[in-house]
């Protein structure tokens, strides 16, 4: 007998902890989702016909190939793997052969670069799930997104019959860092629909809540600066070397004190730096990772030019040399007020949603935002919402987790929208 959607939901979820996969290296998680997806029916699309590689930004090309050669040493089949072009994610297509809308859903896939906690109270850790990868684990969610959309595909197949139209079902790979979705879009495959929905579990909403209209999306732009220098013998030589170490130093300070916009929220953050080589020897090398953020993309785009102007002078200032690479960009969101009143009809019908609310401010940046725009921009309507959990940390935390009935919430919350959109009357 076939399990129930419930059952799936969580077993889905507990495999996917244990396999967790950064951006760009989810193969076997791609793997796991296309056989599934394949199995019930749907045309799945991989490699290029997903990911428009022009778009990729921040990729590890040595991680890919530890990824791929991970895959194969776990069973993940080679044709199948030649079929990916070395490109994670998928989306999964299955047309009712009956005039009507294109909808496309998104979940997102990939995991952190967080260590799990070795706590005996953390759930994963007393069920027997936890990462099976030191050093990495599935730290914000993004393993019950992927069980949600799973869970979903099945449902859509089992009730194909009763609806209309098309549906696209996009997993997306390296949402963390604001990667994936701009490859996507740039893809075309999401061109045609007429609505677009994704969300996220967690965040600032407690079991049982439902935000149907967040804002407060931030924009936001990452870049991995390195400043490259010459190195000299501290005692001998210092004269001839020129110090990588130094003009990273100074870069972040001035970047921390970037002026602050007065028209609307903006942040800054160095969060990474790795230089030199010994302690008598002037560094010829040295790297930052920063991250900016603005409330709108003109606010953002004011920080990178500030960000950018500091970057050049600190280098200049130094005789150093210079190279930025820009790692990705992320934009605001504005939720389609038809699709809100829509959800708030199909939350309404969910039992285990005690509180609605319209209105929350979501306080950060998320990777679906450009996908929405993108849909929105080619005449669809777009909406984002957030599905509460319950969790003792915060995301991105070592003891990250969510109580599981959340998954049931959000897997109700896309049935009713399919429902809502794609049920013959």
């Amino acid at each position: 007998m076939e399990q129930s959607y419930h059952e799936q939901l969580i077993e889905q979820r507990r495999h996917l902890h244990q396999y967790p996969e950064v951006g760009w290296t989810e193969f076997e998680t791609t793997w796991f989702i296309t056989q599934r997806l394949q199995k019930w029916g749907y045309k799945v699309y991989l490699g290029h016909q997903v990911i428009d590689k022009d778009s990729i930004r921040g990729r590890n090309e040595n991680w890919v190939k530890e990824a791929i050669d991970r895959a194969k040493a776990h069973q993940v089949p080679e044709d199948f793997l030649l079929k990916t072009d070395e490109l994670t994610g998928c989306v999964g297509v299955l047309d009712t052969g009956r005039e009507g809308p294109v909808i496309a859903l998104r979940f997102d896939i990939d995991a952190l670069p967080v260590q799990e906690t070795d706590a005996p109270e953390h759930f994963p850790n007393q069920m027997g799930f936890r990462s099976k990868r030191d050093g990495f684990m599935h730290a914000c969610g993004h393993d019950c997104h992927t069980s949600i959309g799973l869970t979903v595909a099945r449902w859509v197949a089992d009730h194909q019959d009763q609806l209309r139209g098309k549906i696209k079902i996009v997993f997306q790979p390296a949402e963390e860092g604001s990667r994936g979705a701009r490859t996507i879009a740039a893809s075309g495959l999401v061109d045609d629909a007429d609505y677009f929905f994704a969300s996220h579990i967690g965040m600032q909403a407690k079991y049982g809540e439902v935000i149907l209209d967040p804002y407060g999306f931030l924009c936001g732009s990452k870049f991995d600066v390195t400043f490259i220098g010459r190195s000299a013998h501290l005692g001998a030589d210092p004269h001839k070397g020129r110090n990588a170490l130094a003009a990273a130093c100074s870069a972040t300070l001035q970047l921390l004190g970037i002026a602050r916009h007065g028209e609307g929220m903006s942040r800054v953050n160095v969060g990474t730096m790795h230089a030199g080589r010994a302690r008598n020897a002037i560094p010829d090398c040295a790297s930052i990772e920063i991250d900016v953020r603005g409330e709108t993309m003109a606010i953002n785009d004011y920080m990178c030019e500030q960000a950018r102007n500091i970057f050049e002078g600190c280098a200049k200032s130094y005789s150093v040399g210079l190279k930025v690479v820009d790692q990705g960009t992320v934009c605001d969101l504005q939720n389609d007020h038809e699709l809100v009143e829509l959800l708030k009809r199909c939350a309404q019908k969910v039992q285990a949603i005690k509180t609605i609310r319209t209105r929350s401010d979501f306080g950060g940046s998320e990777d679906a935002a450009i996908l929405a725009r993108h849909v929105q921009s080619k005449g669809g309507k777009s909406a984002f919402f957030v599905v509460g959990a319950n969790h003792l940390a915060g995301h991105h935390q070592p003891e990250f987790d969510v109580n599981e009935e959340a998954l049931d919430v959000g897997f109700e919350m896309y049935t009713n929208i399919l429902k809502e959109i794609c049920l013959m009357s």
